[in-house]
């Protein structure tokens, strides 16, 4: 009997370490899409200023904040420079757009492995689901008179 109650925990506590490891999974990926999306947005940025800079006078002056210290160069010094950022900035992008589809395919073979099925709103049954899909829902509106 105690045999059987020592059973019971150690699968309880394995369907938790599943549960578990597939959150992990999907804050990895999570992390990821938001880290991507950081540097689409710098890279974006870079290609603005390199556009404008490439109309500049080569001996304008510009400032550049290199690690919190803004520096006074000119435009000729600041391009290539840029430019390389640029060109590291797409190549990270690249790898790290590779990197969260491999995370995507991990998840999917987890999920397959566990069989785990994962529930939105829509799938929760509700008490009154035939009167949701009659009449769509408002919201309320207050107004003061």
């Amino acid at each position: 009997m105690a045999s059987d109650g020592k059973k019971q925990k150690s699968k309880g506590k394995s369907s938790e370490e599943i549960v578990n490891g597939f959150q992990a999974l999907r804050a990895e990926q999570r992390n990821m899409a938001s880290k991507l999306s950081e540097l689409e947005v710098e890279l974006h940025e870079h290609k603005l200023v390199i556009e404008t800079l490439k109309e500049a006078d080569g001996e304008r002056k510009c400032f550049r904040m290199i690690g919190g210290i803004l520096c006074e160069k000119t435009v000729k010094e600041v391009l290539p420079a840029l430019e390389s950022n640029r060109e590291q900035l797409e190549k990270f992008i690249e790898n790290l757009t590779e990197q969260l589809t491999k995370k995507g395919q991990e998840i999917n073979e987890y999920r397959e492995k566990y069989n785990i099925k994962i529930r939105g709103p829509e799938d929760q049954p509700s008490g009154d689901a035939a009167e949701g899909e009659q009449k769509p829902r408002t919201g309320n509106v207050l107004v003061p008179i």
